[in-house]
């Protein structure tokens, strides 16, 4: 066995042993979690149809002919506090 051979052995084992190790995590991390409340649950559903309801404005912005940019900063402002990143919690190719 030359040593480029065992590199990409060790490499494999490595991947195979991370594979292995992190579906166990995910779920300690589900194990620990509590339940959610019926406020919390009422508050997420309340948070999605605000993100759905500034993405379907959006989507009327940019149907109407306005700029990509003005549509896009307008998502913002309806989103802010809502989603993650600038695309409030959706990011999708162009």
């Amino acid at each position: 066995m030359t040593l480029k051979a065992g590199w990409k052995r060790g490499l494999g084992v490595a991947m195979v042993a991370i594979a292995l190790a992190f579906p166990a995590l995910a779920q300690d991390a589900k194990k620990k979690e509590k339940p959610h409340s019926a406020d919390e649950v009422k508050e997420d559903i309340a948070n999605h149809r605000a993100m759905a309801d500034a993405h379907l404005a959006a989507a009327k912005c940019l149907e109407a002919g306005k700029p990509e940019k003005v549509c896009h900063a307008q998502l913002a402002k309806d989103c802010k506090g809502l989603g993650i990143g600038k695309y409030c919690g959706m990011k999708h190719r162009h």
